[in-house]
């Protein structure tokens, strides 16, 4: 009976103990911790096909996703990413028109990570660490999608059921 009430003792002071780490992490860290359902790679996969369109719109969402809330300038994103200014400036209007980031005005402009929903971050989340895991898995994805304009292109020819 006493070794019961001792377990239940400690599970008790780890759990309050597991509270307060979440409570006095720094932010920067909390987002670690509000990953407890993970979302699936099939969604991920989706996410990337659906929403991604080069290896560098990856890279740049993840280097913000990973270094929020500091900004990012388009100078400093090239010379990260290894491509031009004027890619990066493509590629990041392009991030933002899709609601993935937010420009920052200042001088000069900045981009960074701006959470719109705790699903959007622990879709991120999993992101970071499936392409840390499947670097060449989802970067083949990413290649072997047909380019935007061709995609736009088919769309055009669709044809939908008109309504009555």
């Amino acid at each position: 009976m006493l070794k019961l009430e001792a377990n239940e003792a400690k599970l008790k002071s780890l759990a309050s103990r597991s509270d307060r780490c979440v409570r006095l992490a720094p932010k920067r860290y909390r987002h670690r911790v509000m990953t407890e359902a993970p979302v699936s790679e099939e969604r991920v996969y989706t996410f990337v096909l659906d929403q991604i369109e080069t290896v560098p719109h990856l890279e740049a969402l993840l280097l913000l996703w990973n270094s929020r809330p500091q900004p990012w300038t388009v100078e400093n994103l090239s010379k990260r990413l290894y491509v031009s200014s004027d890619i990066v400036d493509v590629l990041l209007d392009d991030l933002v028109r899709r609601g993935l980031i937010v420009c920052v005005q200042g001088a000069p402009d900045g981009y960074r990570y701006e959470s719109s929903s705790i699903a959007q971050d622990q879709l991120l989340s999993t992101l970071d660490l499936t392409y840390r895991r499947e670097t060449v898995r989802i970067s083949t994805m990413i290649h072997s999608k047909p380019s935007s304009s061709v995609r736009e292109f088919a769309r055009a020819f669709r044809f939908t059921k008109e309504r009555e």
